[in-house]
């Protein structure tokens, strides 16, 4: 890997500063997931277990460099005790001696969650000054906030450049993952790409196409391209003033010998609500008076078909409205195949995206694709081939 990682790293007695996402969903006062605190729990483990002070830092919501005590991270602290099953201790600030003293406090294989990182402004902007602070109570920095690795944030990116660095198990297993996906993949590989706007995904689809040799593309999006083509959509949301965008983009996945798979058929409806009638019919007969809401069984038996062909898929957005029965039924049974394929062995199925994630989980498959990121924008802007700052400012020496 380009990164450090914590393998044969010695922190007995040693001050370790994790950056962390504990910015977990939250609602009337209890946090309401808390995958992201189950899944950082190994790092700290590991590094507890090996007799390592452990001082986590993260933000949480947008407090805007401002105390904000609602959005204080001190239940979140109490539910990483709840997940770790031993006691956490808070300190009233991320910086200063607030911070230092609980520092000082702390035993060897003790846990400590500083406050909120973005109760500074210089947290966002990141302040030299902020990072110093950070620094101070540190002898190492692990990142292990994959999610948040986006940003160059003082917790993200500025820190890292004052103290030893490494990359925490969750963030090694994103960039393992990412790696097996995207860059050095077994092929032939494949891209599903979902979502509602050609205009949101340009640079996701242009940095693809030179990467992939499928290019599945789902969601309403599809219907701007079926339009460009001279197919009539009926009412289906498609963007229109995008038409010319996406011809220039099957010309371009032709000349870098992509294949773009668009649907075949479409499940549509004269109203957008659940359970109304629904008529299934091929895209060169959508009615004038429906909206296309759901890629057919056909389109999914020919992405079916074509899973027996590739070696390594990315996953991002579903195929059709997939919150809103039955227009779910596309990308439930799809993710089902995924699934099959990857448990077989045959297949290394690489998923992200908010909605992608809330789909796999709708369709009971998330256990068993080969790796499913919860970064959210980190994974997006991954696939979109930019430089994400918190992984650059570890690979540096």
């Amino acid at each position: 890997m380009p990164v450090r990682t914590l393998d044969g790293l010695a922190v007995a007695g040693k001050r370790v500063l994790l950056r962390a996402d504990l910015n977990v969903p939250v609602r009337d006062g209890k946090i309401t997931d808390l995958t992201r605190i189950e899944r950082l729990s190994p790092t700290i483990t590991e590094l507890s277990g090996k007799g390592a002070k452990v001082i986590v830092c993260s933000h949480f919501d947008r407090p805007k460099g401002k105390v904000v005590p609602s959005m204080s991270l001190r239940p979140v602290a109490d539910a990483l005790g709840h997940v770790l099953g031993r006691p956490v201790a808070f300190a009233e600030d991320c910086i200063g001696p607030a911070a230092e003293a609980a520092v000082a406090a702390l035993p060897d294989g003790g846990v400590l969650v500083l406050e909120n990182t973005r109760f500074h402004a210089g947290e966002e902007k990141n302040d030299p000054a902020l990072a110093r602070g950070l620094a101070a109570l540190a002898d190492i920095y692990v990142n292990d906030a994959f999610s948040a690795a986006h940003r160059a944030h003082a917790s993200t990116e500025g820190v890292a450049h004052l103290l030893p660095h490494y990359a925490g198990r969750l963030m090694e297993a994103e960039l393992t993952a990412l790696d097996k996906a995207l860059g050095n993949p077994q092929r032939p590989v494949a891209a599903i790409v979902g979502g509602a706007k050609v205009s949101t995904k340009l640079e996701l689809l242009g940095n693809l196409m030179r990467k992939v040799d499928v290019l599945v593309i789902g969601g309403a999006m599809a219907n701007t391209f079926l339009a460009a083509q001279g197919l009539a959509v009926g009412k289906s949301l498609q963007e229109s003033e995008m038409h010319d965008t996406a011809r220039e983009i099957l010309a371009k996945a032709t000349a870098a010998n992509c294949t773009i798979a668009l649907p075949k058929d479409a499940v549509t409806a004269k109203e957008f609500a659940a359970n109304p009638p629904t008529l299934t019919v091929d895209v060169n007969a959508v009615p004038a008076d429906a909206m296309i809401l759901d890629v057919g069984p056909q389109s999914v038996a020919d992405l079916t078909a074509r899973l027996g062909e590739l070696k390594t898929l990315v996953w991002n957005g579903p195929l059709g409205a997939f919150e809103t029965p039955p227009f779910d039924a596309a990308t439930v049974a799809l993710a089902k195949a995924v699934a099959d394929a990857t448990q077989a062995g045959c297949l290394t199925s690489v998923a992200g995206g908010g909605d992608t994630v809330a789909a796999l989980h709708h369709a009971g498959v998330a256990e068993k694709m080969t790796y499913v990121s919860t970064a959210g924008g980190a994974f997006l802007e991954w696939l979109e081939g930019k430089t994400l700052p918190g992984v650059a400012a570890l690979e540096a020496a």
